[in-house]
């Protein structure tokens, strides 16, 4: 019997020029980054352009990750920028064991 691999799918947090943060969902968060930074992709952007990819989180399968993207979308702002402050200490802790 074959079993099927199914794709990572990434949660994700831009910031943009005006310090808003845009969550969305993709198969390969950096590359979506990039497209947003070029003007491709969600309209969002057209009024602020995106500035940095701030968070990144893996799940398990499409269906997960959008059921985390619109639990994040639904959070206040203070609680995404806990999330990206978060993972930054957690990849500096990282770090520091290396």
């Amino acid at each position: 019997m074959t079993s099927v691999v199914q794709p990572v799918w990434y949660v994700y947090l831009v910031r943009t020029v005006n310090q808003s943060l845009y969550c969305g969902i993709s198969l390969d968060a950096h590359k979506r980054f990039a497209q947003h930074c070029a003007g491709k992709g969600a309209r969002f952007f057209s009024t602020s352009p995106a500035q940095a990819l701030v968070y990144v989180e893996e799940c398990v399968d499409k269906s997960t990750a959008l059921r985390r993207e619109v639990a994040i979308k639904r959070l206040p702002k203070a609680a995404k920028e806990q999330l990206v402050l978060t993972q930054i200490h957690q990849l500096l802790d990282k770090e520091s064991f290396k």
